[in-house]
């Protein structure tokens, strides 16, 4: 996960946005209605990752009508999906994904599901919107926002687009 901070975003580790990721169980493995997903190569090396928790999108840095709209609790949000470079175009993500999501629908006590993501990570834009429905773009917002995208993502997903 550090890796990719470093590498795709350009940010490296943030602590107030990145926080959970040094405290994996903590954030992801100790609470009952979260969960941290890792996939593996076959010489045991992370190769992709996924979580979701029950927190929905802060205010600030993100928009005030996001955190109304996905509050915490209710909100299964998509988070630290990461997936290796080399390892890319092969339907990890995906498959993530709808392990997620059938975590999500599972618990029974969420009513959506919500992410948010940096366009500019080659391939993260058309993923997401493969699976679900933008509902904020901060690039169209005037001298604000950080350029992220809002996803949501319906709780089951169509399983043509998760195969895909």
């Amino acid at each position: 996960m550090l890796d990719t901070l470093y590498r795709d975003f350009g940010t490296g580790y943030v602590p107030r946005w990145h926080g959970d990721i040094v405290d994996l169980a903590g954030a992801y493995l100790v609470p009952a209605r979260h969960t941290l997903l890792v996939a593996l190569d076959a010489d045991g090396r992370v190769v992709a990752t996924g979580a979701l928790d029950s927190r929905g999108p802060a205010h600030p840095p993100n928009p005030r009508h996001l955190a109304r709209r996905y509050p915490c609790g209710t909100t299964a949000q998509l988070r630290r999906l990461y997936v290796r470079p080399e390892h890319r175009r092969r339907g990890l993500a995906r498959r993530l994904v709808s392990e997620l999501l059938a975590f999500a629908s599972a618990d029974g006590g969420y009513r959506a599901v919500y992410l948010h993501t940096d366009p500019s990570v080659p391939g993260a834009e058309a993923f997401w919107r493969s699976l679900g429905t933008v509902v904020h773009d901060e690039r169209e917002d005037a001298d604000t926002g950080n350029g992220v995208l809002h996803v949501e993502i319906p709780m089951a997903a169509p399983a043509e687009a998760v195969r895909r």
